[in-house]
């Protein structure tokens, strides 16, 4: 709810306080008095686009201030909640434009940008008059009106469930067929692959084991020639022998030599043993060099089949087991693929049956809430003098979406048997108001959550239809909140609270001021709409009598 507008040099405007009140507030004034300048500068401080030039001739800047009321409740706190401004019971509004069109906003005294600001004055103001673009003449909402009008909340969440599924079942389906096609352009290289790697079968760590093998034969091949020969050099045929054939000489003739040859005897024995530790030791390792020819053919070429593959697969020798379960993978991906495919897309075909069928719900439950709505909305016209009118809410098939099927718009036609179309189309100004005023009384419920401002939605229309439209506005403010700007006398006697907007010159400079209108003062205020400059006794009657009414 708006409890105060300020405003400070802005337009013809210098200085300007005004307190609203719940219910239906009315500001009446003279033609050109100022009345369009308060909603220029609401809709300013609100972040509406609109006119570059508000600043007041002579003064530096302009600056709008709006303080709503709002409760724990209102969708505007979810708006400072995504903010990142917190939760607040009052919201103030303020907007700085300066002369070289600079505009700074803030918000409970938080700098915020205009989205913000928009995104706000979605939740907190709805403003109706006979260009009502941001309202009920967009087609774009009427869908959103009628579903709030027959309260078809669960049927449009449970389109929109079966939107979700629909989405995840068609992409499911797109990213198997996606995955499918890739793995066959290259099943070819696949089987061929897998079935190479697995007839050789590598394990990790085989690469550097067969490398440290090779390498130890290629080792043994170049040195145990030469460990042979020395080894037949020892032997009974060579060292062995002449030291065998040495010993038993001297032993023959040894105790003959008078103890000359006790010491070379035992040095033989001791080198007859060395010798033998020498043989058994270059046996031992000739053993160990001993490896079939074939062995190292076989190792080098299952090293060089290994390290082939890996370079043919861009991966490590130790890697080609893990690259082979890949490919495996993949290959039973694409084997698997044709079932899982045909599961996905039948998954996907029940998906659009439930959506089908909740979308057909959903336009069912909002033709039905369309009958009542033509049938709520021509009762309200025939008050309004426009009996003779036909209100419509036109359902037509369009695109499917998590909103369901339907293409939702208001249309009139103004006489029996006259074409019907859009509202803003077929109606003229008045009967558009009127029309407006109707469609606002039935679709709005008992509380809105917003002010709702009707700017001149009176215009064209007098007398008993005037009081009617009257009567309308005083049943929209009932428990809300409902600014009217009007040159009706009828209308403005049902107001709850008034306002006069007069411009005046002081001192050569033209300014408009908002004066709130005291009970006693009303007939003085009714009268002047009724009679123009001089107020007669019969004027101050009938608007005493309006006032009464």
């Amino acid at each position: 709810m708006l409890r105060a507008l300020e405003i400070r040099d802005m337009l013809i405007i210098d200085r300007l306080d005004i307190a609203f009140q719940p219910g239906l507030n009315v500001l009446t004034g003279e033609t050109g008095a100022g009345k369009s300048i308060l909603l220029d500068s609401l809709g300013f401080v609100l972040g509406w686009r609109g006119r570059a030039d508000l600043v007041r001739q002579g003064a530096a800047q302009g600056e709008v201030t709006a303080v709503f009321e709002i409760g724990p409740d209102h969708p505007a706190q979810a708006v400072l909640a995504e903010a990142g401004m917190g939760e607040a019971e009052e919201l103030i509004l303020r907007r700085v434009n300066t002369l070289d069109g600079r505009k700074t906003a803030y918000v409970n005294d938080r700098r915020a940008s205009g989205e913000v600001l928009r995104a706000l004055s979605d939740t907190l103001v709805e403003l109706h008059g006979q260009q009502d673009d941001r309202g009920l003449l967009n087609p774009r909402g009427h869908r959103e009106m009628l579903d709030a009008y027959g309260a078809l909340e669960a049927e449009r969440a449970a389109v929109r469930g079966a939107w979700r599924a629909v989405g995840a079942a068609r992409a499911a389906v797109t990213a198997t067929e996606e995955t499918l096609e890739k793995v066959r352009v290259e099943e070819e290289f696949l089987r061929h692959s897998v079935k190479e790697l697995d007839k050789l079968a590598p394990e990790p760590g085989e690469e550097a084991t067969l490398d440290t093998r090779r390498r130890a034969m290629q080792a043994a091949e170049r040195i145990r020639g030469d460990i042979a020969r020395a080894y037949e050099l020892m032997g009974t045929d060579a060292g062995e022998g002449a030291l065998g054939d040495a010993l038993r000489w001297l032993d023959g003739v040894a105790d003959k030599a008078e103890g000359m040859l006790d010491e070379p005897i035992a040095a033989l024995n001791r080198a007859m043993i060395e010798l033998g530790e020498a043989q058994s030791g270059v046996e031992r390792a000739l053993d160990s060099m001993s490896f079939d020819t074939g062995e190292l053919e076989t190792t080098e070429e299952r090293l060089f089949a290994i390290r082939g593959l890996a370079r043919k697969h861009g991966v490590a020798p130790d890697d080609l087991a893990g690259h082979a379960d890949a490919l495996r993978t993949r290959l039973a991906a694409l084997d698997a693929g044709d079932a899982d495919l045909g599961r996905q897309r039948a998954e996907l075909k029940a998906a659009e049956a439930a959506y089908d069928a909740a979308a057909k719900a959903l336009s069912e439950a909002r033709r039905k809430a369309a009958k009542a709505l033509d049938k709520s909305v021509m009762a309200e016209l025939a008050p309004l003098k426009m009996e003779r009118a036909v209100f419509a809410t036109e359902i037509t098939e369009g695109e499917a979406g998590p909103d369901g099927r339907d293409v939702v718009q208001f249309t009139v036609a103004t006489n029996p048997g006259a074409p019907s179309g859009p509202l803003n189309r077929i109606a003229s100004g008045g009967e558009l108001s009127r029309f407006l005023l109707a469609l606002k009384v039935c679709l709005t419920g008992p509380d809105s959550g917003r002010t709702m401002i009707f700017d001149e939605i009176d215009r064209g229309v007098g007398g008993a239809t005037a009081d009617a439209v009257g009567r309308r506005l005083e049943q929209l403010a009932a428990g809300g909140q409902v600014l009217v700007v009007t040159h009706s006398p009828q209308v403005a006697a049902r107001g709850a609270h008034h306002w006069r907007v007069a411009k005046n010159v002081k001192g050569g400079v033209t300014l408009s001021s908002v004066v709130p209108v005291a009970e006693e003062g009303r007939v003085d205020e009714i009268a002047r709409m009724l009679a123009g400059d001089t107020i007669t006794d019969a004027a101050r009657a009938a608007a005493q009598a309006l006032l009464d009414g």
